[in-house]
């Protein structure tokens, strides 16, 4: 069970007296890109006492231009120097020419987008010499150019270049609720084994009374539905690597053990109930 490392807490990882009692921690990629700088720094001492995993945001994998290789180069860097056990990005793209975007946005989901996402998953494998995760979208909008499901695509994805998947469950239902995917097909068509990490986040209601929306915001507890998705997620395909993401509002780092503990309490529950299931 991991959180996500967030600059005010960084500090807390390195004491050598009393640590925090948790298995792993998760950094956003382009944080730490600044080789030489401060935080870069102690990112490597703090690897150096727990497993790191490394979550991209901005590769923008769903590019038709292609990946910057300079963006990749500095990914790379970054995998040698802190040795991860994980490393993903999301199925998004976030750039146009020179212009970065400071969102992950959607992607029709079409057999041109499949070969642009797959080359793009491709060559960032081969410089990392690693497989990669690819983390489902939470869905605001249904492009009518989609020949597929998400959950087709992704494993399709996973099919043609190797990678495997993070699944956010939080994602997943905010994807549920906004554009009534329903996730036990989602949860039937991808296939248990290719999915390697779950993020667990928190959203708000937003929209209007006649059109409600949730809102991804990772700056908030995890909802009870989310946390019943959660459970029923790994009766489906049994315990993964969970994380628990908070990227604004931060709260106290007790705050984000006590949810990664919840976490815990759940798998250890589900496991010891028995084997996965097929029930949702």
């Amino acid at each position: 069970m991991g959180i996500g490392l967030r600059t005010p807490h960084s500090e807390r990882f390195l004491d050598p007296q009393a640590p925090p009692a948790i298995p792993w921690l998760e950094v956003l990629a382009e944080n730490y890109f600044d080789r030489g700088g401060i935080r870069h720094q102690m990112l490597c001492r703090i690897a150096e006492r727990y497993p790191i995993s490394v979550h991209g945001v901005a590769l923008s994998l769903g590019s038709s231009e292609g990946i910057v290789p300079e963006h990749l180069e500095r990914l790379a860097l970054l995998v040698e120097d802190v040795e991860p056990r994980m490393v993903s990005e999301h199925l998004a793209w976030s750039r146009s020419g020179d212009i970065y975007y400071n969102d992950l946005l959607p992607l029709p989901l079409t057999e041109e987008t499949l070969d642009i996402v797959s080359t793009n998953v491709d060559r960032t494998q081969n410089r990392l010499g690693r497989t990669i995760l690819v983390e489902n979208p939470s869905g605001y909008l249904a492009f009518e150019q989609s020949t597929m499901s998400e959950a087709a695509f992704l494993t399709r994805l996973t099919e043609r270049t190797g990678c495997g998947l993070l699944l956010d469950v939080n994602n997943l239902f905010i994807s549920g609720a906004n554009l009534g995917v329903d996730v036990g097909e989602w949860l039937a068509v991808v296939p248990p084994e290719v999915i390697g990490e779950i993020h667990l986040a928190g959203h708000e209601e937003g929209g209007t009374p006649d059109h409600p929306l949730l809102i991804d915001t990772h700056g908030a507890p995890v909802t009870a539905e989310v946390w019943h998705l959660y459970a029923a997620v790994l009766q489906r395909i049994g315990p993964r690597p969970t994380m628990i993401e908070w990227d604004s509002d931060v709260p106290s780092l007790d705050v984000l053990l006590d949810e990664a503990a919840r976490a815990q309490k759940i798998m250890d529950r589900i496991v010891e109930s028995d084997a996965p299931s097929h029930a949702l």
